[in-house]
């Protein structure tokens, strides 16, 4: 419960404890505003279901909009929320998707700039909204966004972030058989097995486990641990650092690069079990291998 504890002091408990404290100075003012990094309300199950602590805990952070809002509109103190459409390049982002967060990001700036464009309006004419940044700043007449772009050559294949639009969940659980028996799971990992060398083991120093959902369900394993690392059908022979579970197209999209590994864990198509930085070691071998699959 600590790390439940952390998250919802720091951002319910956080947002009510600063908005009580700065409420007699921000009465004071002509030009009072209270903005909260925080999503709008989504109400969709599939936001809840793989991190329903965090979702309570920014979604508190929403809550505190909608009430402040109404209670402070006679003080002529606007509350609104920001949030943003993409990933932002941050520790946390890097942590997750590892040294090539930058080409699904966007910087801080965008953020930032959003949050002028709002801080700006007279308090009267903005309260009680649901902000997203792009939105804002294409509104103030800036329509080329690729300048916020980490990558401004990769602008147009950012990762979305979370509590936006809701992912085509059915797509990623289709089970429609596939002309052959299904056998493209398979074929994968004996192109990963052929491309398996010493170097990638001594990077890598891990196992991976692999279950996976849909027409080919098992369980696959590559072992990057010693010799030039095996791959294949079963469980790795080491035992797995880290277990990695996934529906059989989700998987193939993401080591043939159609799928970014953070954003398939950030909305629930990956689900990871056991060390995460070892498991995102993974993402050197799938780039090595997206061009011979």
């Amino acid at each position: 419960m600590k790390r439940y504890d952390l998250m919802h002091n720091i951002n319910t408990r956080g947002t009510f404890l600063v908005s009580k404290v700065c409420l007699p100075y921000l009465q004071q003012s002509n030009h009072a505003h209270i903005l909260n990094l925080s999503p709008p309300l989504n109400m969709n199950p599939f936001w809840f279901k793989n991190h329903v602590a965090y979702t309570m805990a920014k979604y508190g952070m929403s809550m505190c909009v909608l009430g402040m809002a109404e209670e402070f509109k006679d003080s002529n103190i606007a509350v609104n929320a920001l949030w943003p459409k993409t990933a932002i390049h941050t520790a946390a982002i890097e942590m997750l998707s590892g040294p090539e967060a930058g080409d699904i990001s966007r910087k801080p700036e965008i953020i930032a700039d959003a949050a002028y464009a709002i801080l700006i309006k007279e308090p009267r004419t903005l309260t009680g909204k649901f902000l997203v940044d792009e939105d804002v700043l294409r509104d103030e007449g800036i329509q080329d966004l690729s300048q916020y772009a980490v990558n401004p050559a990769n602008a147009d294949n950012l990762m979305m972030d979370f509590f936006l639009d809701a992912p085509d969940v059915a797509s990623s659980h289709s089970n429609i058989k596939r002309p052959g028996g299904g056998t493209k799971i398979a074929k994968m990992f004996d192109v990963i097995q052929n491309n398996l060398n010493p170097e990638l083991v001594a990077k890598t120093n891990a196992s991976f486990l692999f279950v996976v959902k849909g027409d080919e369900e098992g369980t696959w394993f590559v072992d990057l641990k010693s010799g030039k690392g095996s791959a294949g059908k079963g469980k790795p022979p080491s035992g797995p650092d880290a277990t990695l579970t996934m529906n059989e197209k989700d998987l193939f999209d993401m080591f043939t690069g159609k799928l970014k590994p953070a954003g398939a864990f950030m909305t629930g198509k990956l689900k990871i079990s056991g060390d995460l930085q070892k498991a995102l070691k993974l993402e050197k071998l799938m780039g090595m291998l997206k061009s011979k699959l």
